[in-house]
């Protein structure tokens, strides 16, 4: 099952464990298909490790970091004034919102295994 919008860098440590970590940023429009993708990757962790969720120093198989921001941008004319040797700034009207959402998922080597296998990650 691949995703659209959560793209995971992994990361194994020497342990066996690893890092899956996705970085999503979208317009308002499409923040509830990012957040439906969550939403399908946490339930998917949930009933495929059901009650093994928790700190992996502690001897649970996985645990997750969910993070979002939103950010109005606004554009900005730029231009260097010559005379004076500076870069003179003009702030324009804010534009629409951002929003941005980090996933970090930490497992051990099975965890890590199936989800790659489920979400057909590459096996770098």
């Amino acid at each position: 099952m691949s995703l659209d919008y959560l793209h995971f860098d992994f990361a194994e440590g020497s342990d066996g464990a690893g890092t899956l970590e996705a970085m999503a940023s979208v317009w308002p429009e499409q923040a509830p298909a990012l957040h439906a993708e969550v939403v399908r990757v946490l339930a998917w962790a949930h009933a495929e490790f059901a009650g093994r969720r928790g700190p992996l120093d502690e001897g649970f198989d996985w645990d997750y970091d969910l993070h979002g921001m939103r950010e109005l941008t606004a554009p900005e004319a730029l231009h260097y004034d010559e005379a004076a040797g500076r870069l003179v700034v003009e702030a324009g009207q804010p534009g629409k919102a951002r929003h941005t959402l980090t996933l970090a998922l930490t497992g051990s080597s099975e965890f890590c295994e199936a989800f790659r296998q489920h979400f057909a990650l590459d096996a770098d």
